[in-house]
């Protein structure tokens, strides 16, 4: 028994061991990655397994995330606005800093007019990924279909839709697409929302590193030394950390918007990737906290998906358009990639989610496949084109039997009761 609990401890070691050089190489090898949800989705070549023999793809569910965007708010641009106007006008700022402020100001009616608008880049994300879907997986969609798509009521998720659906359209003008974005559908997009009739309330919690945060130790020079680069002084003005707060999101923001390269030297992406670990926890614990407000969502994928395996309905896809905020909670109340470990050592939060894959225009997709042979439906499950790992039991990894998906799932969207049923 001493000998068996050995060896799987070992083998436990091993791929904690293996996971944290993965996370830490990825990092390594594109930086922008530590950009975390503001990183724009990235292609992959990935390999594909093999399905098993005799099964053929028949059904997708999926989730996805708006492309890239403006910042979120104006808020960003506002502030950004009033600390470099007023510094440039009391000659506070280095030639760095006024290079950046004359970048700044001349995109300034841009960014006012853009915030939260969706961008290029994020409608030829959605382009791309549609049309992936389409090659990935011709069996679904080779002889047309039906194809319904919901999004939240947010203009740069229906506009994420409307790309997607006139790229899948496009690949094959059999495909019939029903693109809705009304009340009657936010409980499979965002079930919180307040116009959401549906609307139920779920009980949060932190993750149990937070409990041991203070154990991690990152040290951050950061705010000081960029300020530094940007100003001369700061008499009268925010404290370092708010105005590194302004510049570092700007920073990541930029690839989103086209507008890369307007703060010359004041950052770089190895200097924020340097930091990465502190904000993955910060994003864990953020999308950890409101989990279970996404269980409407994993209901809604399992009705429908469960409809189509029982031939109740004719849907070829069911396609989500929503937000970073329920994406990433998904991803975690579904395990996906071990994203439900919840460690308690901060060190070991990196292991089982990295913010990068709740980045711009993230996505889940769930194949179907179905054999002539076999009664058994299997389910694969893709994170932004590659395929994952869930906490289901299967021999067959990636592949999970239906019966064991739903009923797992089923069992743990309803662990959890509402506070307001």
């Amino acid at each position: 028994m001493k000998k068996t609990f050995t060896t799987l401890l070992l083998a436990l070691t091993a791929m904690m061991t293996w996971a944290q050089t993965s996370a830490l190489e990825l990092l390594k090898a594109d930086p922008k990655r530590s950009f975390g949800t503001d990183y724009p989705y990235h292609f992959t070549d990935a390999k594909l397994t093999a399905s098993p023999a005799g099964y053929e793809p028949f059904y997708i569910a999926h989730y996805s995330r708006h492309g890239s965007r403006y910042f979120w708010s104006d808020f960003l641009y506002k502030g950004l606005d009033s600390l470099m106007t007023k510094a440039h006008e009391r000659h506070q700022l280095t030639a760095e800093g006024e290079a950046f402020y004359n970048k700044f100001t001349a995109a300034k009616q841009e960014l006012f007019t853009g915030w939260s608008e969706l961008t290029q880049l994020g409608w030829e994300q959605h382009q791309g990924i549609a049309r992936t879907m389409y090659n990935n997986f011709p069996e679904v969609f080779s002889k047309g279909g039906n194809v319904l798509a919901v999004s939240s009521l947010v203009g740069r998720c229906v506009i994420s839709m409307s790309a997607f659906c006139q790229e899948l359209a496009q690949c094959n003008p059999m495909i019939e697409i029903r693109e809705n974005s009304s009340r009657f559908t936010l409980h499979a997009v965002v079930p919180d929302d307040r116009q959401n009739p549906l609307r139920r309330k779920y009980p949060r919690s932190k993750p149990r590193f937070e409990q041991n945060r203070a154990q991690f130790k990152q040290e951050n020079p950061l705010p000081q030394t960029v300020v530094a680069r940007v100003f001369t002084n700061t008499d009268s003005l925010p404290e370092a950390s708010r105005i590194y707060y302004l510049l570092s999101n700007l920073y990541t923001s930029l690839p989103n918007i086209g507008h890369e390269g307007m703060m010359g030297n004041i950052l770089t992406d190895e200097e924020i990737a340097s930091q990465w670990e502190a904000s993955n926890l910060g994003t864990y614990a953020w999308v950890f906290g409101p989990r279970y407000e996404t269980i409407p969502i994993l209901e809604d994928i399992l009705e429908k998906a469960d409809a189509v395996v029982k031939g109740e309905s004719d849907h070829i896809a069911d396609l989500r358009f929503g937000h970073d905020s329920y994406l990433g909670p998904l991803t975690v109340l579904m395990g996906i990639n071990g994203a439900d470990r919840d460690p308690e050592d901060p060190y070991e939060v990196k292991n089982c989610y990295q913010n990068w894959e709740t980045c711009m225009a993230s996505n889940i997709q769930l194949v179907f496949y179905r054999s002539q042979e076999n009664s058994d439906i299997l389910v694969k499950c893709l994170l932004n084109g590659e395929e994952a790992t869930l906490p289901v039991p299967t021999v067959m990894a990636p592949y999970y039997k239906w019966s064991d998906f739903r009923d797992f799932y089923t069992a743990r969207c309803q662990s959890v009761q509402p506070l307001n049923p």
